[in-house]
């Protein structure tokens, strides 16, 4: 497991940690997004997508009732510019493995995907599936502690 901390005092903090944090997320990635309502999942998202040329952050919006927001953007990988997909999900509303089901998260995770996941931690087959997580917790005011912990190896 490789483990990254990062502490944020307001919302532009975090958006700067999401674009640090999305030099570490090599393609293909399934992440879960932990934190309570308000912790500013989807505010670190805006920052991993503008660092991905795939949205500006005013672009990104918190999936809680379309499920999924898809963004395309581009990533340097071996020296190449290669396209990439961004899906971020919110599981919040999904009350059962049966509709998860529905969503078709197997159809996400191409090799040029990054996905991340907010609820996962909800449903063991998204927990299974996950190449680690990215969790957000208040640590008062304004204030977050946001880690990110990536399995080295899938199998972990």
């Amino acid at each position: 497991m490789s483990v990254y901390r990062y502490d944020s005092r307001s919302s532009s903090d975090t958006i700067a940690i999401g674009a640090e944090i999305a030099k570490l997320l090599l393609p293909p990635k399934f992440l879960i997004l932990r934190g309570e309502l308000g912790s500013g999942k989807t505010t670190l998202v805006k920052g991993i997508a503008e660092a991905l040329d795939a949205a500006d952050p005013d672009e990104v919006t918190s999936p809680t009732f379309t499920l999924i927001h898809e963004y395309q953007g581009r990533r340097k990988i071996d020296g190449i510019e290669r396209e990439i997909s961004l899906y971020h999900l919110d599981l919040y509303r999904i009350e059962s493995e049966r509709q998860l089901e529905t969503l078709g998260l197997e159809e996400l995770a191409f090799d040029d995907a990054i996905v991340l996941v907010e609820w996962g931690e909800k449903f063991p087959s998204v927990i299974k599936r996950s190449d680690g997580e990215i969790l957000l917790e208040h640590a008062g005011g304004d204030s977050r502690t946001i880690t990110l912990t990536l399995r080295d190896d899938p199998s972990e």
